[in-house]
């Protein structure tokens, strides 16, 4: 990864994402429930960031939470992931955005499996899956 990719201005992401990953990612939307590629997604690999391609999630801390996203229990490292207070819909909740990037990635509950007993919800949107890589 470079400084180059995660330090693009808006019109620069514009030009590289769809309308939609540009909603999700830099305009911190959401993809309907059970509606992105990866909800039921059961490979082995690495998902990374759509915007900038750092790796995020391995497939092995994927799980099927039945909430209609991708669900992980923990990042690939400590640094994959930011989070932040989102305040936003009048809810509060934690968002979780791209280590690299700050792209938004979706949200992070804690009403997931041991042994963390975290969720990272994660837009499909905001995901690419790489099969042949190990992290």
């Amino acid at each position: 990864m470079t400084d180059q990719q995660s330090k693009k201005s808006e019109s620069q992401w514009k030009q590289k994402l769809t309308d939609e990953e540009y909603h999700v990612l830099r305009e911190k939307g959401t993809e309907p429930p059970f509606s992105g590629e990866y909800v039921h997604y059961d490979k082995d690999g690495i998902y990374r960031c759509a915007a900038c391609g750092a790796a995020l999630f391995s497939s092995d801390s994927k799980y099927d939470s039945n909430s209609g996203w991708p669900s992980y229990w923990k990042p690939i490292s400590k640094d994959a992931v930011k989070t932040q207070p989102d305040n936003s819909l009048l809810m509060h909740r934690t968002e979780i955005l791209c280590g690299n990037c700050g792209s938004h990635l979706g949200h992070l509950f804690n009403d997931g499996p041991q042994p963390t007993g975290q969720r990272y919800c994660v837009n499909s949107v905001a995901l690419d899956f790489d099969q042949n890589s190990e992290e």
